[in-house]
This record gives structure tokens, C-alpha cells and sequence, in this order.
């Protein structure tokens, strides 16, 4: 299946809307939600997808929330298959991932596009689950530029119907999961936009202890780049693309530094672990997640409502999540962005 970008908008000031690429927009400060600006009532198609936002740009009340095709209002985290190749099939329990299968794709739901600082995350605990900024002590999070990075080194995100569980410690790093999906760094080489839902090749996984907590990174790559083809191992991305995954540890060890907190630790001395690890991992947040969904484990605070999961207790009717969305604030004027999120920090 195909994959549509959406298309990125930025109202000039009295003026209608004009059109602007991904890349432009991703270098613009008030693109800090890449999409922040895009009109609300254009709706941004990819794959099944679409997004409609509400709320104010660049404040805590904005919220970019999901819709199929045929215009039900659905959430990114449980409504969205986790495979790519079994769209059709969202019902809980879910089939099991094949282990010796290297060419199976999975649905990310970007959430932060390269190079932009904003932090943004799919709402655990909110009704259907949109995508919103990260606030911390009252203020809006944006993460540092570390030297010589600038914000967000691959546009990060979410596997669908994941999840890492606060209740279960993980053989591996000695840790309990973190409450979230599962994160994904994808290192293609488009900018992608918050909202976007692209399928990935996975190629390997990244073991942080974020505070304690078990916080994996896996590594992958949009099946539509134009090397994805060639980019099969952790290896081949050492060979093609030098220095990107040490990087990548760098960055995730150094991140929260300017905010003062300590580096990050990693579980395997921060040695990446390779593709059929990652599908291990993978394969057993999506086992947490289905007991999630199904009322048998603790949700920890998790929002389980969703449309399409089978007999999911947690199931809503079409109109309930209509009605979610349109109690949300309507779309309105993009917020200004502190000039400070676009300081160097030397770490």
C-alpha cells in the first residue's frame, strides 16, 4: 500500500493558506509541531489515515487526532495495526509475529519530525489517544540542540499496539517498562510530519534505562526511502551511513543533560542489539499491549478506549469518539515559540 505525505501548510499573516514542503517547514521555529500550522479542515491522508487537529499550535491545549478513511475517529495507539500486512486485521488477540520473518513491516506513528524540538507524544492517558506536546511544570517541553545536533536526529515515534509495561521486569535490563509504546527512531532520510503513519523495516533496537525505567529504541527505516532496499542490518547502516548510530547513543545519553539530569544509561554497555532481538522485544510489548486492551493486567493509567479491538472491553461506539473529538477546543491561531529553543548546548 501506498503512502501519501501530508501536505504541510502555514497561513501568512492575513493571507490564505499557502503550501510548503516538509523540509521548509521542519526548519521553521513555529513548525515546532511540524504540522502545527496546516489548516485544521484539511485533512492530511496517509495509508488509512487522517489527521484533524484542534487546539491552539504550540500550546498545551493543541491535539492532532486520528480518523480512517471513511471518517471514524480512531486511536493511534490501539486502533492502528501494529503490522503493516495485516491492516484489515485489528481484533484482539491479534496474530503472533512470525520470529524467523526478517521482512516483516510495522505501522510507526511519527510523532516528532527530524530535526524539530518539540516534544511530542501520543496522549496514554487522554480518550483516544491524540498526539499532543509534552508539559512538564506547567510549560511546554522542547528538547535541547545538543552540539552538534539540532533537535531530533530522526523522526521519532511510536509502534502501534505496544506496550511497555510498568508491571514487568525485563529479563534484559533488570527494569520495568516505562508506561509508554515502544519508541522508534527512523533514520530514512524524508522529514515526516506529526500525525504521519509510515511503514518501517526494523533493523535493530537500543536498550535505555530512561530513570529506572526500560525505554527501548528501535531502529528502522520507511520502507518508501530510496535506501531502504540496501539497509538491512545494523551493519549496513555502519557501512552506508558512518557515525549515525553512535549518534544515536550520544544523543539519547545526553538529551536531558540541559535540563539538568543525569546522561541516560543503556542496557548491553549501549551496544545495539540486531533485528531478530528487536522483534523479540517488539513481539512481547504487543503481547502487554493485548492484555492491556483486554482488562487483564493493570493499565497503570493508560487510556484503553478505542473503535476497532474486537471485543475489547475497552471498545467505543463511533459517535462516543466523534463526540471526544468534537468537545475538544476547536483549531485556532499558531502560538509563538521562545527564541531559547533554538540555543546550542555543549555538553
Amino acid at each position: 500500500m501506498s503512502v501519501l505525505s501530508p501536505l504541510l501548510l502555514r497561513p501568512p499573516l492575513g493571507r490564505f493558506l499557502t503550501a510548503l514542503g516538509a523540509a521548509s517547514a521542519s526548519r521553521s521555529r513555529l513548525a515546532a509541531p511540524a504540522a502545527a500550522a496546516a489548516h485544521a479542515l484539511l485533512p492530511r491522508k496517509n495509508m488509512h489515515y487522517q489527521t484533524e487537529q484542534r487546539g491552539q499550535p504550540n500550546s498545551p491545549d493543541y491535539r492532532i487526532y486520528f480518523k480512517t478513511s471513511e471518517g471514524k475517529y480512531v486511536s493511534p495507539f490501539h486502533d492502528i495495526p501494529l503490522r503493516a500486512e495485516t491492516q484489515e486485521d485489528s481484533d484482539v488477540p491479534a496474530k503472533k509475529i512470525k520470529k524467523n520473518d526478517n521482512e516483516v513491516l510495522y505501522n510507526m506513528v511519527v510523532e516528532v519530525p527530524r530535526w524539530s524540538n518539540a516534544k511530542m507524544e501520543i496522549a496514554t492517558k487522554e480518550p483516544l489517544n491524540p498526539i499532543k506536546q509534552d508539559v512538564k511544570k506547567g510549560k511546554l517541553r522542547y528538547v535541547a540542540n545538543i552540539f552538534p545536533h539540532k533537535g531530533y536526529i530522526w523522526n521519532y515515534g511510536a509502534l502501534p499496539q505496544t506496550w511497555e509495561d510498568p508491571n514487568h521486569k525485563d529479563k534484559n535490563t533488570n527494569c520495568c517498562g516505562d508506561n509508554d509504546p515502544i519508541d522508534v527512531c527512523d533514520i530514512g532520510t524524508q522529514v515526516c510530519s506529526p500525525g504521519e503513519v509510515i511503514q518501517v523495516k526494523v533493523l535493530g533496537i537500543l536498550a535505555m534505562i530512561d530513570e529506572g525505567e526500560t525505554d527501548w529504541k528501535v531502529i528502522a527505516i520507511n520502507v518508501k526511502d530510496p535506501d531502504a532496499k540496501n539497509l538491512n542490518t545494523l551493519e549496513d547502516v555502519r557501512k552506508s551511513r558512518p557515525g549515525h548510530l553512535e549518534a544515536t547513543v550520544d544523543w539519547f545519553r545526553k538529551y536531558k543533560v540541559p535540563d539538568g539530569k543525569p546522561q541516560n544509561q543503556f542496557g548491553f554497555n549501549g551496544e545495539f542489539k540486531d533485528k531478530d532481538f528487536a522483534v523479540e522485544i517488539i513481539e512481547s510489548t504487543h503481547e502487554h499491549w493485548r492484555a492491556l486492551v483486554q482488562k487483564q493486567t493493570n493499565a497503570g493509567g493508560i487510556e484503553c478506549k478505542n473503535v476497532l479491538c474486537g471485543d475489547s472491553p475497552f471498545k467505543c461506539s463511533v459517535d462516543e469518539a466523534q463526540h471526544i473529538v468534537q468537545a475538544a477546543p476547536a483549531f485556532g491561531n499558531t502560538h509563538p515559540v521562545s527564541s531559547d529553543v533554538d540555543k546550542w548546548h555543549f555538553v
